[in-house]
């Protein structure tokens, strides 16, 4: 059984790569993917755009890792500095101060950069609330595009809540909730969950996928539950990866109606849509597309990995999600060292260290909540 800290690194290891895994298809579609690359099954893959215009400095490929990863190690030093719990004023404070005016190694850029340059609209939208605009920090998420932004790197709440799901989807929600909302903000919460639940002994993918459906609202529960039951009976028959794909795509079209219609064009403007705006019948993608493929494949760590970010899209993240949640339940040892080693020389990261002293905090986090769990036993 692996140690709370190989855990831990499994988790950080496997947001590495699985963002390093996507990041050179992001965009595009399953058929694009497999046209283009057959099946992508290696961090040594080369980046589809070529144009200097197209990847405006950036470089990917070959293990190169992308601002879900970024900021998942933005938040675990965050959790390292305070030594406690977090909110929302912590994300209008010490989170944008990091991304915004604290210098970092950005692989994309290969250089030291403020993070805030490399990220998308949605996710400096944070910087305008929380700083030019002084919002309440509860509030700061309210007007945002709805994205996955904030359950890309939401992982770390999972950890400092390990065993306690509904904990971990509670605090997820109240930090989160200066970033994004609607259907983006639940997604964290449940991703939290689901990351803290796997964290517990003799887990099993079905506990998992049990706890996202308890603890999932509206049409996040809605599409985690008919992705995971259209996933058991493809599982069952042995389906092929295309016929996956097109029952998958059915799927979520009824809650994400962009479908492999992603890219931003001038066209668009003007356009009436309901991409990416708050509703309580749609879902972000990515998370019940990860947990359907996570069943499918009976959590067998790379197969989910490799299916995720080869079925299009939100590559990588749909890569770190399902990361994160098996690399907590199998720890570190499940990740190849090539693979471990290449992300951490071409990121010059040492994902090691971050884990070890991150668990490290976690363990001293949760020993305190235990104690103060005691102590209110004692109430009655």
């Amino acid at each position: 059984m692996p140690s709370f800290q190989e855990k831990v690194s499994g988790v950080i290891y496997s947001t590495a790569l699985g963002d390093a895994l996507g990041a050179p298809i992001e965009k595009l579609s399953y058929q694009e993917i497999k046209d283009r690359y057959g099946r992508v099954e290696s961090l040594k893959t080369e980046w589809y755009k070529t144009d200097s215009q197209e990847t405006m400095g950036k470089k990917r490929g070959n293990g190169i890792t992308t601002d879900d990863t970024l900021l998942t190690i933005v938040l675990i030093n965050l959790f390292i500095k305070e030594k406690r719990h977090l909110d929302a004023y912590d994300m209008g404070n010490g989170f944008v101060k990091r991304i915004a005016f604290e210098p970092t190694y950005i692989p994309e850029f290969d250089k030291k950069a403020m993070i805030i340059d490399r990220l998308f609209y949605p996710e400096k939208y944070i910087f305008i609330r929380h700083v030019l605009a002084n919002c309440e920090p509860r509030e700061g998420g309210l007007g945002n595009m709805v994205n996955c932004g904030a359950a890309m790197y939401i992982a770390p709440f999972g950890i400092v809540n390990a065993g306690n799901p509904k904990a971990a989807y509670d605090e997820a929600i109240l930090f989160a909730m200066g970033h994004q909302n609607s259907y983006g903000l639940e997604a964290a919460g449940v991703l939290a969950a689901c990351v803290a639940k796997a964290f517990e002994p003799d887990v099993t993918v079905d506990d998992i996928i049990e706890t996202a459906l308890m603890l999932a609202k509206d049409g996040t529960r809605k599409a985690v539950e008919e992705l995971t039951g259209a996933a058991r009976e493809l599982k069952a028959r042995a389906a092929g990866m295309d016929e996956v794909m097109e029952v998958f795509k059915g799927i979520l079209a009824v809650y994400s109606p962009m479908k492999d219609d992603v890219k931003r064009t001038s066209e668009k403007l003007g356009i009436p849509a309901n991409h990416y705006t708050p509703s309580r019948l749609f879902s972000i993608e990515e998370l019940p597309i990860a947990l359907a493929f996570i069943v499918l494949n009976n959590g067998e760590y790379y197969q989910s990995i490799y299916d995720g970010v080869n079925s299009g899209r939100d590559t990588d993240s749909i890569g770190v999600m399902i990361g994160v949640i098996l690399g907590a339940m199998y720890g570190d040892s499940v990740i190849k060292k090539t693979d471990k080693q290449l992300l951490e020389t071409i990121n010059k990261t040492n994902y090691k260290e971050v884990a070890e002293q991150f668990a490290s905090v976690a363990e001293s986090i949760i020993k305190k909540d235990i104690l103060m769990n005691e102590k209110r036993r004692k109430l009655f």
